[in-house]
């Protein structure tokens, strides 16, 4: 027997995620809020256990890194309380490191949750490990993937019901169309795959949800974020608009009769919540950076950066392309959507040009059709309801299928930046 199966026995850590590495991660369940102190050995274990402290899905748990291994934990221990988990990295040999569990295990709290990250692939260690009520035994090298897999593996309950997957529209200027596309490929993922959708318009101030939609719902959002002690399925269900048979609406009040000042974490239980009752969840952001903006992108799925061709846009996708990657160092970049291509006589940046020093290929590029969007927007109605034939409607559709993983990017050539980078950097000066 070998402990292939019995261990997560993997490649050190080198940097950059695989593809299989951020499937895997796109699959783990949000950790809940519990408190981890970590005692390694080695930088090559400390280091994955520090990204993993930093990852999305560890946001509510506190992580902790102390160097040293077992002996540094029992002597920390004698004096302090354990945590939920306590991962313990050691080089000793089997027989020796039973006995310093032992000697550990006088100090512990029996609800404490114990892991070890051992450098002896050995099954008798891990039966006997097990046995003595360890959590789990992994063997060195490890990654930051298997750090954040065995901890949800630990914590999650694989009963408990699945989390819809929550998708971020934000525009990269106001005005450059994020919402209407938001809401036509939710109203599409909702037609095309009869899946259930909630949007979520985020713009309490000047959301446009209710006016694309001809919604004018009594209650909405503002409901859920101003009582977030009441958020539960149950509320949530009295305050979704249902716009199409399985497409519901969270409208936001699109008044100014009160101030929208929000602290970072004021959207979360209504996101989660709708997550709960949702397989898919679109996010309509408000061009703003704050507190909260900056927070929900960081926890949603996927974000997808909608951008006119011009070089404000350029230099704003850009910063949110590079703020988000430092944000979101194990998740893939956000999508990329250029809008309002081919405005006549106007001069803009070619899709290629525009992409390249984003490292990003366009998820989609959406021409300049004023009649066709605007006829949508004055009659409250989506663009396939308008005219399902153009090709901008299936567009529309192919993000939907990017989205929800049913097709991919399709890569194009890139073209030289001629001046276009010298551009930015001068404007950074």
């Amino acid at each position: 027997m070998t402990m292939s199966n019995l261990a997560y026995d993997t490649p050190a850590e080198t940097g950059d995620l695989s593809q299989q590495d951020i499937a895997a991660m796109q699959a783990l369940r949000p950790v809940p809020r519990i408190s981890i102190q970590a005692f390694c050995e080695t930088e090559g274990v400390a280091n994955p256990v520090e990204r993993a402290g930093e990852d999305r899905r560890m946001a509510k748990a506190h992580l902790k890194v102390h160097m040293g291994g077992v002996p540094t934990a029992i002597e920390f221990y004698q004096s302090a309380p354990t945590p939920n988990l306590i991962l313990l990295e050691s080089r000793s040999e089997p027989q020796q490191l039973l006995e310093q569990l032992g000697q550990l295990a006088e100090y512990c709290d029996p609800s404490s949750k114990v892991v070890v990250i051992g450098h002896y692939n050995d099954v008798g260690l891990y039966r006997e490990l097990i046995r003595s009520g360890i959590s789990e035994y992994v063997i060195a090298p490890v990654s930051m993937t298997d750090i954040v897999s065995v901890v949800s593996s630990i914590f999650v309950d694989p009963e408990s019901e699945p989390i819809g997957r929550s998708i971020a529209f934000i525009g990269a200027k106001g005005g450059v169309g994020s919402s209407t596309i938001a809401h036509n490929v939710a109203w599409a993922m909702s037609s095309l795959f009869k899946s259930e959708v909630v949007i979520a318009d985020l713009d309490l101030a000047f959301g446009t949800a209710n006016i694309n939609f001809d919604q004018d719902p009594a209650q909405g959002i503002a409901e859920a974020v101003f009582s977030p002690e009441r958020v539960d399925e149950v509320y949530l269900d009295r305050l979704l608009a249902q716009c199409a048979e399985h497409l519901s609406l969270l409208a936001a009040p699109s008044t100014l009769e009160r101030v929208y000042d929000f602290d970072a974490e004021a959207f979360s239980q209504v996101i989660e919540t709708a997550q709960r009752s949702a397989p898919l969840l679109v996010l309509d952001m408000p061009h703003i950076w704050s507190g909260w903006t900056k927070s929900t992108l960081i926890k949603a799925d996927e974000i997808v950066i909608t951008a006119t061709p011009e070089l404000a846009n350029l230099r704003n996708t850009k910063n949110m392309v590079d703020m988000l990657k430092r944000l979101r160092p194990n998740d893939p970049p956000p999508k990329l959507i250029i809008n309002q291509a081919g405005v006549p006589k106007r001069p803009e940046i070619a899709a290629a040009d525009f992409a390249e020093p984003l490292g990003i290929t366009p998820m989609a590029v959406i021409n300049f059709e004023p009649l066709l969007f605007g006829n949508a927007a004055n009659n409250g109605r989506m663009l396939s309801e308008m005219d399902a034939k153009n090709p901008v409607v299936a567009t529309i559709n192919e993000i939907a299928h990017v989205l929800t993983g049913r097709s991919e990017i399709k890569a194009k050539k890139k073209a030289g930046l001629g001046s276009i980078l010298g551009k930015l950097s001068r404007n950074k000066k």
